[in-house]
């Protein structure tokens, strides 16, 4: 049976920790260890860990100083001793056949190198949404991330591209990952059912980078990938001018909705009055 070294990194999720551990720990394939890396939290994280390491000897406490989580799952996958790594933040939870269905997808195609699912988002334990992620090939990964952030991947990927960047300590490390994986040939396989829970929050790490960083990273991501994006320049080129369309189609969706013209309307004679304003002030 397949030994699998399961990765969680914890930054101030220790109040979540002990249900992604427990989602673990029900699995039924039990070859497991499991490596809580302790990224300096500053909450109680290692008194958590500590009593869950008392409880199962395949569950091991880190800790390294902040590094975010690119360096945190590094940290915790060096420790590691089997051939397969899964990981999953603190905040986020399996169900409890994960583990043994994506070993047997990896035992069944040496192409697969990662293996994801469905994605069951929820808040306060009610569901919100399902994601239906695709994975695939290269080509799927290029301008969107095709996979689960979190996923059970061969230990060999991971190797043969150097880890995550820890450079990336804003967001969507966890695509640049997986466009390196697929870019040196694998390929990723995603499971069409909903085994993987993503708890939902005012802030996250995602929120964040879609909100405050996403040009910021996808112009580090495309530069990093210079070569891989300029032999798909037409690739590049038809999913920007299609970006660019939808963008306008939704722009005049949304003035020509009922709401904005009359917004228009009754923003119009202030907008007159701003006008005399500045324009008599200026002389």
């Amino acid at each position: 049976m397949n030994k699998v070294s399961v990765v969680i990194p914890c930054y101030n999720q220790a109040n979540f920790l002990s249900e992604a551990i427990q989602s673990i720990v029900k699995q039924t394939h039990d070859n497991w260890e499991c490596f809580i890396v302790d990224d300096g939290s500053p909450d109680n994280t290692k008194i958590i860990a500590e009593k869950w390491c008392g409880k199962d000897s395949r569950i091991h406490y880190l800790y390294q100083e902040n590094g975010g989580l690119s360096s945190a799952r590094n940290f915790g996958i060096k420790n590691a001793n089997s051939e397969y790594i899964l990981t999953l933040d603190a905040d986020d939870k399996y169900e409890k056949t994960f583990i043994e269905k994506a070993l047997k997808v990896l035992d069944n195609n040496s192409k697969i190198g990662v293996v994801s699912s469905w994605v069951k988002r929820f808040k306060d334990d009610k569901e919100i949404a399902i994601i239906k992620p695709n994975g695939k090939t290269i080509d799927d990964f290029l301008f969107q991330n095709a996979c689960n952030g979190t996923s059970l991947f061969r230990r060999k990927c991971w190797v043969e591209v150097g880890g995550y960047d820890e450079n990336m300590k804003t967001g969507y490390e966890d695509w640049e990952f997986y466009i390196r994986v697929c870019n040196s040939g694998w390929q990723v396989h995603v499971i069409p059912e909903s085994l993987f829970f993503y708890r939902q929050h005012t802030f996250s790490m995602r929120l964040d980078a879609y909100a405050n960083h996403d040009v910021a990273i996808k112009k580090y991501l495309y530069s990093k990938h210079k070569e891989l994006y300029l032999n798909n320049y037409e690739k590049m080129i038809e999913y920007f001018l299609t970006t660019i369309s939808l963008e306008k189609k939704n722009n005049v969706k949304i003035e020509n909705k009922i709401d904005f013209k009359v917004g228009s309307l009754i923003l119009k004679p202030f907008r007159l009055i701003k006008y005399l304003f500045n324009r008599y002030n200026l002389k």
